[in-house]
């Protein structure tokens, strides 16, 4: 495969997968801000619990190619730490969040 097909099959999807999670987690903190309620909390906690499970999915996907493709590593390794980049976020979402009960 061409770096132009691994674009495509892998890489667009991983940083709009990325970017997606830290949209829905942020409109979901800044519903939950406004209107505090039990009912928001949970389907935060149960984004969270999907958010990880697809995140994981990809994350190895990605792991996976970075060990096979020698030739794309670079590639590869950015786009891992793209979708790795929203660990901290999701922390500092979860101090707010706590930090509000």
């Amino acid at each position: 495969m061409t770096k132009k097909q691994y674009e495509n099959a892998t890489g667009i999807f991983s940083t709009q997968l990325a970017i997606g999670s830290f949209i829905i987690g942020t409109i979901l903190l800044i519903m939950h801000l406004l209107f505090p309620n039990g009912y928001l909390l949970f389907i935060g906690v149960l984004y969270v619990i999907i958010a990880i499970l697809v995140n994981l999915l990809m994350l190895l996907q990605l792991l996976y190619l970075l060990l096979t493709q020698k030739n794309h590593q670079d590639y590869f390794t950015i786009k891992i730490l793209i979708l790795l980049a929203n660990i901290p976020i999701a922390f500092v979402y979860l101090k707010i969040v706590l930090a509000t009960l």
